[in-house]
């Protein structure tokens, strides 16, 4: 089936099944049942049966999923077999912090390039790669075919950016920013707006 009618939150379910299944590989755990993986991920079984027929079929009735096997069938869905390098735009506070973060490795992914309006900023910061000047971005894109950004400059710069970015061949933008990207059809953007989600935990707090 193609990509792009694959709804979105069905990506982002598969990629907590995705970690769910890794756990109990490395636990050495062989099988499990639709309805103790759904409970982990906290959703129905049938949405979870729902979810993995888009990319094929898995496990058997009665049997449950081998668990070996959907480790290396989502990791291949998700492309997190292969290494996917990422750029990073905007080198504040957060975008620095980001550079360091070392989780991104262990999932296949790493900042291969940092950029920002003043790259002088990086000195003193101890980054473990330079911090390139904006009229390199997309040069730096193109020559290494890279598909992934992560944004995290003001609003008033994101769309800018963000265009420089689509212009050079991004097709996918982790967005830390807090404004609304306009993108064409063909580039997708996740929103990481902290403000919002610390707003949604505070209407639970009594």
């Amino acid at each position: 089936m193609a990509k792009f009618v694959i709804p979105r939150k069905t990506v982002y379910r598969l990629s907590l099944y995705f970690r769910i299944i890794e756990r109990l590989h490395q636990n050495r755990i062989e099988t499990v049942s639709s309805a103790a993986l759904a409970k982990a991920a906290g959703v129905k079984p049938t949405q979870l049966r729902k979810d993995l027929t888009y990319f094929g079929q898995f496990g058997t009735r009665g049997l449950g999923y081998k668990v070996g096997s959907l480790v290396t069938q989502l990791a291949s869905v998700l492309r997190t077999a292969r290494f996917q390098p990422v750029i990073l735009v905007g080198v504040g506070n957060l975008g620095s912090a980001l550079i360091h973060y070392e989780g991104f490795a262990k999932e296949g992914f790493e900042i291969v390039g940092a950029f920002d309006i003043r790259p002088e900023r990086a000195k003193g910061a101890n980054l473990r790669m330079p911090i390139l000047p904006m009229d390199r971005l997309g040069e730096f894109i193109s020559e290494r075919n890279i598909k992934l950004a992560i944004l995290t400059v003001p609003g008033t710069n994101a769309q800018a950016v963000t265009n420089a970015l689509v212009d050079a061949g991004i097709q996918a933008i982790l967005n830390f920013s807090p404004s609304i990207l306009q993108v064409p059809n063909n580039v997708v953007v996740n929103n990481v707006n902290l403000a919002i989600e610390l707003e949604n935990l505070s209407y639970f707090i009594t």
